[in-house]
């Protein structure tokens, strides 16, 4: 993908990302994303935002969220998943999506763990990456809620609301995160994923996007191209 120059300075990003975060603020408070509140209760325990991660993919968040509090208060640290039969993993993650072949991808993540890195989830993207199940944005996830390391979790959320907006014109969540590595300031990556998960969740939806109560539109080239023309 060839590099883009966007129209939109670090400053201006800055904003918009406060922008957003003050729109779902009470919420964020009240109803934190799985991955939030996972990190806020377990003092960012790298290895339960790992496992979690995985088990959120294809998940809706509430379910992510109880899924993870049954594995956990079962198995909650690496030697004791490692040694569990996947059928009780299993059991205990059920509904969260595709959850036989992932009861199994997460013992054997635990298991990778612990023979390669002595128990301890690695703090490196490069070594995340070569653990089953992850990509870059289950790695950087790692990294934001783990770790409190900057870097860009793209999810669809993140993805589609940078392209509605036009900060990015981008095709995939990879493409997405590499371009706003580069535009967005650094001091602002902590929190980008989390603010726009719950934004896109509450207010720039997949589908019947909540423009009239957004804080964004006067910035938004979606909203310019295909609501206001035909309010």
């Amino acid at each position: 993908m060839q590099a883009s120059v966007s129209k939109h300075s670090p400053r201006e990003l800055h904003r918009i990302i406060q922008d957003a975060a003050h729109a779902i603020e009470k919420a964020r408070r009240e109803d934190p994303t799985a991955l939030q509140e996972i990190s806020d209760s377990t003092d960012g325990d790298p290895f339960r935002v790992l496992i979690a991660t995985i088990l959120s993919h294809r998940t809706k968040d509430p379910v992510t969220a109880l899924a993870s509090s049954r594995l956990f208060a079962k198995y909650p640290k690496p030697t004791q998943l490692a040694q569990a039969d996947p059928r009780t993993i299993a059991r205990l993650i059920k509904p969260v999506g595709f959850y036989n072949t992932k009861a199994r991808t997460v013992k054997r993540v635990a298991r990778i763990i612990l023979k390669e890195y002595k128990g301890r989830v690695p703090d490196d993207i490069e070594d995340l990456l070569k653990l089953p199940s992850v990509g870059r944005k289950t790695a950087n996830c790692v990294l934001v809620y783990g770790f409190k390391r900057p870097a860009i979790p793209v999810d669809t959320h993140v993805h589609r609301i940078f392209n509605r907006i036009g900060v990015v014109k981008t095709k995939t969540p990879e493409e997405t995160e590499e371009e706003l590595t580069k535009i967005v300031d650094r001091k602002d990556w902590l929190p980008l994923n989390e603010v726009f998960v719950k934004f896109g969740q509450l207010i720039c939806k997949p589908i019947g996007p909540r423009c009239p109560v957004c804080p964004l539109t006067d910035r938004c080239d979606w909203y310019r191209e295909n609501y206001r023309d035909k309010n």
